[in-house]
């Protein structure tokens, strides 16, 4: 048994014992006698039950009584004993401090190593009573001492038996307790007009409805829950940082935002976080989980449930933030998925305000001195949802989550799927972070952005992102072994060159290497194999692009940069400007697609966006800016890449955003766009062009990029009715994205050999895909409508965060800036026009060549000038 401390026993003690069955009762007297035995003295000591209603008698007028509460904690068993053993010291586990007397009376027989007893920190009554009136607390003065107990004892108990049993106890009293609490329910009464016992009432609903009541037990069982439902993944946690963040949660607490790609990242997360030391986090999640048998264990063992839509329910949102800010003031760490929802395409997508405005609020009101962000990336493998979510990409309805939906989730775990990684990025101070950007709103989107730009850098190259970046890259046709090795040669070059990734860390230094990994995407499915020939070949599944999307894109963003320095020297190529207008000429170009791609991918800010072209330039040649002053010195330099990446990267989605351009422009303007209705569209003309082979990439038929280019184009002022303004700003938007997608199409030749340089196996006939310009007749050819000149654009306005109110599942939600911008000028700025030869801007549209309305891949197609960068904004239309 453990021994007390020196100064807890002596005279004038009182000794406040939690005990909930005659076996911790006996184990207790039997310390306190031992104690006793050991002590001189005048015995001048209390032992009184925790729940006894004569406290108060006990405490009152006692100021220098010492107050010690006592309880029994219940060990594990060791790793060396039997299974028996240790199946009863679960269960005693699970059912500590319960009436679960005839497994604990095995436990006692077993030994003294089986429990101990637990001294809480004492404290004096007076010293209670101090922090009790200076709490102004409305709860009688013997209930607070009772909460103290428990909590002393609570903090005692995670010193022995670990910190993932860290709960928030009394959470509701406590808070309602508060003079805050009571001072801002009179002041929401005042602010709504309504009776303060109605607001009060409401309050303590949500509060009810919120709070994670947690125990131990319901932690065990979501623990093993958790490990059976992930059984289908190895968990490799980098531990590179877990120390760190062990010690910085000593001080603070943390607020970890994951990656969300999956129903697992919560069941994977948890066991990771707890096996290095750190305490259970409060997981902040959206209520639609919250079905039986999943929502009572999942709140009894930390996790918050939060209402769909709060916009309207002012008592709701303040309640959470002061919840949050209870929890800040306590230290408790707290989770959540700053995307607001698991990825569609693989990629992180933009983040959600809501939270993390909250966060703010309730960080700045809680006296907490700072809280810390904790980026976190989670990449698996495989995943079984991502064919379920291909599918809803390409229109199906999706599935609400229940009891038959989980048992099925779950037979879907039975298969091995690999392994899932876990990499913490570096840190974020949300102290720092508010103090740099005295307005909340932008201080929070530059918050989520910095957090998602962590996260990405700390994404860990995959082999399977790889294998299926080579096989997107040309489309349908299959490939050798050999020949994928080949083209994943230089591609894994680039990441050696980058200090991201090695050939032999990724196990494709071999063709042994790839053909095992083009085996696994076979075994699920994602590639098709065909080995009834001479040897075996490989290609993407059919329908399965989408699916295989899914895996390239958890490594795409490091190629975002490396794909725009390829347009960008196809712009110059196209353009011909002057030589000493060339590199300005191309930084603008480069900079118009950065604005069409902002809701996309997260960009650095302008300075250091420019530093990583000029990194990706060296990459290519470290001679780039001697080569730039040759006339033809960008076609040169595009033409010794290895590999070409522009086609692989971007292509899809330029493609998917040209379909929402050209539906925009073909419609009356006076005509409301109504988002499902209008992406349901373009999915079905998107699988007639890529039918009539118009689209060269099947990724392209996808809802979610298709909803995301209907984002961007609201952003441009191009979705409300309007009259003819509206009409010609649609054309122009649609030009400017005919223009990149001619460009992406002139790098994909490029890649499969048409000019004889080649990063993939060279191809004897292509299919001559048409150019987006002419590929619906009747529609408007913005390449022919437009003048040779346009309303310059000086710059995109900062989009605004919507009220803290917002329906998302996160909370708030703004229109998303650009990832990653901190540009004084607003995220994402448009180009303005180079000061060239050529009096068109390199984000527009080449015109159709020769009108023949087939081009793409041929070797021989013309190459015209770029027409004249416009705006795609209403004329005299400016958003703030």
């Amino acid at each position: 048994m453990r021994d007390a401390e020196p100064d807890s026993v002596r005279s004038g003690t009182l000794y406040l014992v939690q005990s909930d069955t005659p076996q911790e009762r006996q184990i207790i007297a039997a310390w306190l006698t031992e104690q006793l035995e050991n002590e001189s003295g005048d015995g001048g000591r209390l032992v009184v039950d925790l729940t006894d209603g004569r406290l108060h008698e006990t405490i009152d007028n006692a100021g220098d009584l010492l107050v010690t509460p006592l309880r029994v904690a219940w060990l594990p068993a060791a790793e060396d004993e039997k299974p028996l053993t240790k199946l009863r010291t679960t269960v005693a586990r699970m059912g500590a401090r319960r009436s679960q007397s005839t497994v604990q009376r095995l436990l006692v027989r077993q030994g003294a190593d089986r429990y101990r007893v637990l001294v809480g920190k004492p404290a004096t009554v007076d010293d209670l009573r101090e922090r009790w009136q200076r709490l102004a607390s409305k709860d009688g003065f013997d209930s607070f001492v009772r909460r103290q107990a428990v909590l002393a004892l609570d903090r005692a108990e995670r010193a022995l038996i670990g910190s993932q049993y860290k709960v928030a106890r009394y959470v509701v009293e406590e808070i309602t307790a508060s003079p805050r609490f009571r001072a801002g329910v009179e002041k929401l009464a005042d602010e709504l007009d309504l009776p303060v016992a109605e607001v009060s009432q409401r309050a303590l609903g949500a509060l009810h409805q919120m709070v994670a009541a947690q125990d131990r037990r319901a932690i065990d069982a979501w623990n093993r829950l958790g490990r059976y439902f992930s059984r289908a993944y190895r968990v490799v946690v980098d531990d590179s940082k877990a120390d760190d963040l062990r010690e910085l949660g000593r001080k603070y607490p943390l607020v970890f935002l994951p990656s969300h790609r999956s129903y697992l990242d919560p069941l994977v997360l948890r066991p990771a976080l707890l096996a290095h030391g750190l305490p259970l986090n409060h997981v902040m999640g959206g209520i639609n989980i919250d079905f039986w048998p999943v929502g009572p264990l999942t709140r009894r063992s930390g996790y918050v449930f939060i209402r769909r839509s709060i916009a309207d329910d002012a008592v709701y949102r303040w309640v959470l933030r002061e919840y949050m800010g209870y929890l800040l003031s306590k230290r408790f760490n707290l989770e959540w998925y700053i995307e607001g929802g698991r990825s569609r395409t693989g990629k992180l997508r933009p983040p959600r305000y809501g939270l993390l405005t909250y966060l703010a609020e309730a960080f700045r009101s809680s006296g907490a001195e700072d809280v810390y962000l904790v980026p976190v990336s989670l990449s698996y493998d495989q995943l079984y949802e991502v064919g379920v979510m291909a599918e809803e990409a390409h229109g199906a309805a999706k599935s609400p989550e229940s009891f038959a939906w989980l048992l099925k989730f779950n037979r879907a775990q039975n298969n091995q799927r690999g392994c899932v990684q876990v990499r913490f990025g570096e840190p974020l101070s949300l102290r720092q972070a508010l103090a740099d950007a005295p307005d909340t709103r932008l201080a929070v989107q530059k918050t989520a952005f910095e957090v998602c730009h962590r996260i990405n850098e700390a994404s860990p190259v995959m082999p399977r992102s790889l294998v299926t970046l080579a096989l997107l890259g040309i489309e349908d046709r299959a490939l050798t072994v050999s020949e994928v090795a080949a083209v994943l040669d230089p591609l894994t070059g680039y990441f050696e060159a980058r200090q991201l990734a090695t050939r032999t860390g990724l196990g494709l230094a071999d063709e042994r290497g790839v053909r095992h990994t083009l085996d696994e995407l076979a075994s699920s499915g994602v590639v098709e194999r065909y080995d009834k020939g001479t040897e075996p070949v490989y290609r993407i599944g059919p329908d399965q692009h989408l699916v295989a999307a899914f895996y390239r894109n958890n490594t795409i963003h490091f190629l975002v940069t490396r794909a725009v320095a390829e347009l960008m020297l196809q712009a110059i190529a196209d353009g011909q400007p002057a030589p000493a207008d060339l590199i300005d000429y191309g930084w603008k170009a480069a900079l118009a697609l950065r604005d069409l791609l902002k809701f996309e991918f997260f960009f650095s800010d302008k300075d250091a966006f420019r530093s990583e072209l000029h990194r990706e330039l060296a990459l290519i040649d470290p001679e780039w800016r001697a080569r730039l002053a040759d006339p033809d010195g960008a076609a040169t330099l595009l033409a010794s890449v290895r590999p070409h990446l522009a086609h692989r990267v971007l292509q899809p989605y330029l493609e998917a955003y040209w379909v929402v351009a050209q539906r925009l422009a073909a419609r009356d303007p006076r005509q409301p766009v109504e988002a499902k209705a209008f992406t349901r569209e373009c999915l079905d003309v998107a699988k007639q062009l890529r039918m009539q082979q118009q689209l060269a990439s099947t990724e392209s038929i996808s809802g979610e990029l298709f909803a995301t280019a209907l984002k961007l184009a609201a952003n441009h002022d191009l979705v409300d009715p309007g009259r003819d303004e509206v009409q010609q700003a649609r054309q122009e938007f649609a030009a400017e994205i005919t223009g990149w997608v001619e460009r992406v199409r002139r790098v994909r030749a490029l890649a499969l050999g048409e000019t004889g340089h080649s990063d993939a196996p060279a191809e004897d006939a292509l299919p001559g895909y048409a150019l987006p310009g002419d590929a619906l007749p009747g529609d408007a050819l913005p390449g022919d409508a437009l003048p040779d000149g346009g309303p310059a654009d000086d710059g995109l306005p900062t989009a605004e965060p919507a009220d803290a109110g917002s329906s998302d599942p996160d909370g708030p939600e703004a229109a998303a800036p650009q990832p990653g911008s901190s540009d004084a000028d607003g995220p994402g700025a448009a180009a303005p026009q180079p000061g060239s030869s050529d009096p068109a801007g390199p984000g527009a549209a080449p015109q159709p060549p020769g009108g023949s309305g087939t081009a793409g891949t041929g070797g021989n197609e013309s190459v015209a000038s770029p027409a004249v960068t416009v705006s795609a904004r209403r004329p005299g239309v400016s958003r703030a």
